[in-house]
């Protein structure tokens, strides 16, 4: 089922070809395509060490390609600072085999995908989340500053989608309880200056081995935002306990730590309605976050 009206479609047959076509150093490695909640690329693995991502959105080649390049140069910087392992940019494709976009090609890294009440209760983990967010707000911004309206600036920026979402997700979660609380959140004060973040701190992107971190995935939108927007974690996949141990060790002030509150609704407010048919996971991950955001639990 498509995620999105607009969904390119690729497949393992239009993999194989590309790849003996664009990278034939590779043509005899096998190609699997990977069941995951992922919601941008589809997902292939090449072999036992490389993995093919494949932008599921998109109509122009060469925007891909520039982007594909941005997040290339992000995720290097991300893995040169990072406390656990991040994948390595490898190659970017070219369109063929009747995919249009370009695509990209970077490391395998092992490691069980985390999941939102899996190891809710780890104090490990908690400990290695504060680390990892820790050791990237360390990192010099060297004078960038965050740039758009998504997540990671300004929380009135959310406002459309939020009413989006509260509009469409009547039957799924306690709305009026979740538009009173936004009402609040939104109107925080700024909570420090520009700190760089992976900026999409959600379980199917960190790795986990006997629940401690090992791995940290899609690192393209690594840069500066709110120092707050990396604390979506807490929410995403821990207990209110190992939160506040999350808290303590990164010495979250009360309005950066609420901060991270509104940012983790802001996100979990979409995943909830818009994948609840086409991505049942990513739309119950949406579901489990907005409950520990209203009951703070």
């Amino acid at each position: 089922m498509k995620m999105h009206d607009d969904q390119v479609h690729v497949d393992v047959a239009m993999v194989r070809q590309l790849i003996v076509a664009q990278f034939p150093q590779w043509r005899d490695e096998p190609v699997t395509a990977l069941t995951t909640d992922a919601t941008v690329n589809a997902i292939f693995r090449i072999g036992p060490s490389l993995a093919a991502r494949f932008p599921l959105q998109g109509n122009d080649p060469e925007a891909c390609r520039t982007e594909l390049n941005a997040e290339a140069a992000a995720s290097r910087e991300l893995a040169a600072h990072s406390s656990v392992p991040a994948p390595a940019p490898v190659a970017v494709g070219a369109p063929g085999a009747g995919y249009p976009l370009h695509w990209s090609v970077q490391t395998w890294l092992p490691g069980q995908v985390a999941t939102p009440d899996g190891d809710a209760s780890s104090a490990d983990l908690a400990r290695d989340l504060a680390t990892f967010i820790g050791g990237l707000r360390r990192i010099d911004t060297q004078g960038r500053r965050f740039a758009g309206s998504g997540r990671g600036g300004a929380l009135r920026d959310q406002n459309d989608g939020m009413e989006e979402g509260f509009r469409a997700s009547e039957d799924l979660v306690d709305v009026p309880g979740l538009r009173r609380l936004w009402v609040h959140l939104r109107e925080l004060p700024p909570g420090g200056p520009d700190v760089m973040s992976h900026r999409d701190l959600i379980p199917p992107n960190l790795l986990l081995h006997n629940g401690r971190l090992v791995g940290v995935l899609d690192g393209g939108g690594f840069g500066p935002a709110d120092p707050a927007l990396d604390l979506v974690a807490g929410w995403h996949l821990l207990d209110a306990d190992r939160r506040a141990m999350l808290r303590e060790a990164l010495g979250c002030d009360d309005v950066q730590w609420r901060r991270g509150r509104a940012w983790a609704f802001a996100q979990a407010m979409g995943l909830a309605w818009y994948y609840r048919v086409s991505n049942p996971g990513m739309s119950r991950l949406g579901r489990s976050t907005l409950h520990r955001v209203l009951h703070d639990t």
